[in-house]
């Protein structure tokens, strides 16, 4: 119930302040955990309170019935109580931070609430809600390294998360024709693949300028131009040929963590990443 599959998400997003070298210190890192922390708590107490809220629509859906609400593997009291430990383990959390830096995980929750009680059914609302949400992960990295919000990587992100939320809703319609999400019908399989080639586009606009214009890089942003930008584009590539070629797009955590060259391609981006910004901060 606790989803822990979708866990690396929170690591990933709200760790992405890491980019900037100043955020190299031990108090941020530390603070860095704690924002982990936060949003995996808040993001599990989300799945409980959907899971609650849609168990007799999941139970007639194939590929949910097997969640433990939907099975009745679990009680709804159980789950309630289950909710109510998750809260008071997310308010202690939350001690470790002033109300100024921890506005995201409340918006997020505000966010996540309306989300579940009905505008998970508004047609590309509900895309956007979800991908606000990542953007959210990202500001609470910045606010817990004090670090300042780069303006294009954030717009990178919500896009990219743009990106793979429709391929989630075009492999939803690929498979079920959109029976068990009300807000599938104002989707069809045409027009997520236009908007997935959009959101793709945007992305990679919005990594170059920041690569270009924010990133800490100091002498070496037209090295990092060079070779990140080809794995950049070759990883939104790749995820829309699984997609659009192999119908893989029904969770897109899954994609990222699992395929082989996914990984294989990212784990070359992250170490050269890595490289030009110690180099960087040693030019620096």
């Amino acid at each position: 119930m606790a989803r822990p599959g979708q866990w690396p998400k929170n690591v990933l997003v709200v760790s992405v302040p890491l980019l900037d070298p100043q955020s190299w210190q031990r108090g941020a890192l530390t603070n860095l955990v704690w924002a982990v922390t936060a949003f995996i708590l808040t993001s599990v107490l989300v799945y409980v309170v959907n899971d609650l809220i849609d168990r007799r629509r999941d139970a007639a859906n194939p590929a949910r019935r097997h969640r433990p609400l939907a099975s009745g593997r679990i009680s709804p009291r159980v789950a309630v109580l289950f909710a109510a430990v998750v809260a008071v383990s997310l308010g202690g959390v939350l001690t470790h931070f002033t109300p100024a830096t921890a506005w995201p995980v409340a918006a997020y929750l505000v966010l996540n609430l309306g989300y579940c009680l009905g505008l998970k059914h508004v047609p590309l609302l509900d895309v956007f809600l979800i991908a606000s949400g990542f953007a959210l992960r990202l500001i609470q990295g910045y606010l817990a390294t004090d670090t300042t919000v780069s303006g294009w990587l954030l717009t990178a992100v919500f896009t990219l998360c743009l990106l793979l939320t429709l391929g989630k809703r075009r492999q939803e319609l690929r498979t079920s024709g959109g029976v068990h999400r009300p807000a599938l019908r104002g989707y069809t399989v045409p027009l997520t693949d236009q908007l997935m080639q959009l959101s793709a586009a945007l992305t990679a606009g919005s990594y170059l300028l920041y690569l270009r214009d924010e990133a800490p890089l100091a002498g070496y942003a037209s090295v990092a131009a060079v070779l990140l930008t080809p794995l950049a584009i070759f990883g939104l590539f790749r995820y829309l040929q699984l997609v659009l070629v192999h119908d893989a797009g029904e969770n897109p955590v899954r994609i990222v963590v699992r395929d082989p060259v996914m990984v294989a391609n990212a784990a070359l981006w992250a170490t050269l990443s890595g490289v030009l910004l110690i180099a960087a901060r040693g030019a620096g």
